[in-house]
């Protein structure tokens, strides 16, 4: 497949197109400073440099005749979210070029606090720890939210992978996963798996116009 990446100097990011390169797909990735892409130079790999994402002229190129697309951006910190919200306005632009590029596919990572706590979690969960959380990351979900909801509205084939708490460790490959829902007990994953997740989705029609949480 030819796959364009966005957010590729992320943790998620880099390792998107790491594993799309091992898998043997072409990849175009998106960044904003070259010098942070610590993914070595491969005869698959284009790197494009693009200041202002929610530039849909500039996007529409890096778009043109690929298969699909995933995007690893979100915001780094509330504050970041707050001033300057990214991954909203990013996919709205993003969703609007790919429909003027032919592109149909797209996955990409929210975060699981913007679904409902599955229903097997305890009150304690339910009822203190996620309304805590929402409310100290307010500003990074309600980033996040706008995008999810620019993507719904979108005429995109997409998937939206909600993570837990996203940990630097390698790939495990039997994280668990589930359509439209939070698992139990999800508190955490690697971002590697993460990757993963958003990468086999393109190829998983089961997967299409649903959201997908997936945890350890």
């Amino acid at each position: 497949m030819k796959i364009t990446v966005f957010g590729a100097t992320g943790g998620v990011g880099r390792e998107v197109v790491r594993q799309a390169l091992d898998a043997g797909h072409e990849v175009t990735a998106v960044v904003r400073d070259p010098a942070r892409l610590t993914v070595p130079p491969h005869e698959r790999l284009q790197v494009a440099t693009v200041a202002d994402l929610t530039d849909e002229e500039a996007l529409i190129p890096l778009l043109s005749g690929r298969d699909a697309v995933v995007s690893a951006l979100g915001p780094s910190s509330n504050k970041q979210a707050r001033l300057t919200p990214v991954a909203g306005p990013a996919l709205s632009a993003i969703v609007s070029a790919m429909d003027r590029a032919g592109v149909r596919r797209l996955s990409a990572v929210s975060a699981a606090p913007l679904g409902p706590a599955h229903e097997s979690e305890g009150v304690l969960t339910r009822a203190v720890f996620l309304p805590l959380l929402r409310r100290a990351l307010r500003d990074v979900y309600a980033d996040l939210a706008a995008m999810e909801a620019a993507i719904g509205a979108s005429g995109t084939h997409w998937t939206v992978v909600r993570p837990p708490r996203l940990l630097n460790k390698p790939a495990t490959g039997t994280y668990r996963r589930a359509l439209d829902a939070n698992l139990p007990g999800g508190r955490s994953i690697a971002r590697a798996d993460v990757a993963d997740a958003l990468l086999t989705t393109l190829t998983d029609p089961a997967t299409a116009g649903h959201t997908l949480g997936i945890a350890a």
